[in-house]
């Protein structure tokens, strides 16, 4: 019963994590329009300092990305990339594809009740409108970066790009 019990919310956030890949689309075209708006309050979030606003953003951001993709917080969210399967999720946490491992029915050769968060990437990516980002070879992980806003981060450069300013705080 105790292993029953254990293996329930388990099944809770796979049930989340796949529904977030089976609507990959329709997270893109959000996320695009959620990108867009935070760029716009670049402003505000200039002035009052990209520090200061850290802290809130990046509670909103465990909430809302543990939720729909059981995010780790690596400070360098690629799900626009993986068709919203978080490669951090990966028991090896693989960021570019998976290891030679992948069982025959899809699934993880070190959790094996565990579908392969690759398999599912490639699966969400198909949906996309970016489905090519998947092909795309990621930047080992910084860890420095852990535990910090990516929505902030992602901000702050497409801010630095747009004007040709450099932005000071965790999220440059």
């Amino acid at each position: 019963m105790a292993e029953a019990a254990h293996k329930t919310p388990s099944r809770r956030r796979w049930s989340l994590r796949g529904w977030s890949v089976r609507h990959a689309s329709g997270l893109e075209w959000f996320y695009e329009r959620f990108a867009s708006t935070l760029l716009l309050l670049h402003p505000l979030w200039k002035a009052l300092g990209y520090h200061r606003v850290e802290k809130p953003a990046r509670f909103v951001e465990r909430q809302v990305k543990g939720v729909l993709f059981d995010c780790r917080m690596c400070g360098q969210c690629i799900l626009s990339s993986t068709g919203m399967s978080c490669p951090m999720t990966c028991p090896k946490q693989l960021r570019n594809g998976p290891c030679g491992g992948v069982r025959a029915n899809g699934h993880c050769e070190v959790e094996p009740d565990m579908a392969c968060v690759w398999v599912k990437a490639w699966e969400g990516a198909q949906t996309m409108h970016g489905g090519d980002a998947i092909n795309v070879v990621q930047k080992p992980v910084d860890r420095t970066l852990e535990g910090n806003s990516a929505w902030l981060r992602v901000t702050a450069q497409a801010a630095q790009q747009r004007e040709g300013t450099q932005i000071k705080g965790p999220a440059a």
